[in-house]
């Protein structure tokens, strides 16, 4: 059995539709499509990374990484090989492909290159100042409200 039923899980969560998304879409791979091009994924710093992938044969101008929302897709695309009557044996796969990676929250890349046919793809994980915990001082001595501010709600009143 290599299906999963996770209904169960879409009837019973609220706000975790990625999440089982990711998961749903997890158990649903083609194997097949995993093989080409291998690729490392590789943690070069307390929020830092490295995904490196073999593309042998292909040039920058053939490849393409693109990320949108939580995803990083690289994409291949040889072009025509206009003396492909030459070889005698060609062992070198240069095939298209489209390779997807789910990122994380606040995953950024900051980088790419592409060196000896290894094409490397840095990553940070950057957090924003909003999302990072905060210290509350706990005052001492009486217990008063502190006055929020109000928004410029009275000029624009009088405008109207």
């Amino acid at each position: 059995m290599d299906r999963f039923d996770f209904s169960p899980l879409f009837r019973s969560t609220i706000g975790f539709d990625r999440l089982t998304r990711l998961v749903d879409a997890a158990t649903r791979v083609d194997n097949a499509s995993l093989a080409y091009p291998p690729y490392n994924i590789e943690k070069t710093g307390d929020a830092a990374y490295r995904l490196t992938m073999a593309v042998a044969g292909f040039s920058q101008d053939e490849l393409d990484i693109t990320t949108q929302e939580n995803t990083l897709l690289v994409t291949g695309k040889a072009k025509k090989d206009e003396d492909g009557g030459r070889y005698l044996h060609r062992g070198i796969a240069r095939r298209a492909f489209e390779r997807r990676f789910s990122l994380a929250d606040h995953i950024k890349v900051v980088g790419a290159s592409l060196v000896n046919g290894m094409l490397h793809v840095d990553l940070v994980h950057e957090v924003p100042e909003a999302a990072k915990p905060r210290k509350v001082q706990i005052g001492t001595g009486k217990s008063e409200q502190l006055a929020v501010p109000q928004q410029e709600q009275e000029p624009q009143r009088q405008a109207a």
